[in-house]
């Protein structure tokens, strides 16, 4: 499976099913209907988008509009969440993580408490890590074959983020206004956060 016919099947679940948990079960239904070898394709290229998105700048925004809920768990499922978004949207935030106050599903967010978000309306989507392993198991009938096969053609495993850009403070205000002027000025940081 190419990059594009990975988009597509992202790109697709998203019109086809609303909420989360039905897209991923849209994904991995049609990740069984092919072969192993093309569902291993698909954990490749998620981990390939992922890398790409594994940037401080990128964890510093999402930090922002998480209200300085973003750990490394937090962080990896905003970068799946990300890659829910679609291919045209990915590639603007990670270009410039400020673009993300052109999200909806971001600005619906903004002015709320993070205590007050629906689980469908947080930032992360955990359950894509998982849809290429179920089916896989499914096609080959095996558990927890995919990292071992990804393992053994020599495939680093992304298990948490690893940024490799310069770290910074998303605390420190002068930096965010740098960084997101319209991030920060949609999602200020309470006091306590600072």
């Amino acid at each position: 499976m190419d990059i594009d016919g990975f988009w597509a099947l992202i790109e697709r679940s998203a019109v086809l099913a609303d909420a989360p948990d039905d897209r991923l079960e849209w994904l991995t239904d049609r990740l069984a209907e092919l072969p192993a070898a093309e569902i291993t394709d698909f954990s490749v290229r998620l981990d390939e988008l992922r890398r790409r998105a594994d940037t401080h700048h990128l964890w510093g925004a999402a930090y922002r509009i998480c209200g300085g809920l973003c750990s490394d768990d937090g962080f990896f499922y905003f970068q799946a969440w990300l890659v829910g978004l679609g291919r045209e949207v990915f590639e603007r935030v990670v270009r410039d993580p400020d673009e993300l106050v052109e999200v909806p599903a971001v600005r619906r967010l903004a002015g709320r408490s993070s205590g007050d978000w629906d689980d469908d309306e947080w930032p992360d989507w955990e359950g894509l890590d998982y849809v290429a392993d179920a089916a896989y198991e499914r096609v080959t009938g095996g558990p927890d074959g995919l990292d071992a096969v990804l393992e053994r053609d020599g495939h680093d495993l992304l298990l948490s983020p690893e940024p490799t850009d310069d770290d910074f403070d998303p605390r420190d205000r002068a930096q965010a206004v740098a960084r997101y002027p319209r991030l920060a000025e949609l999602f200020p940081l309470s006091p306590a956060r600072l």
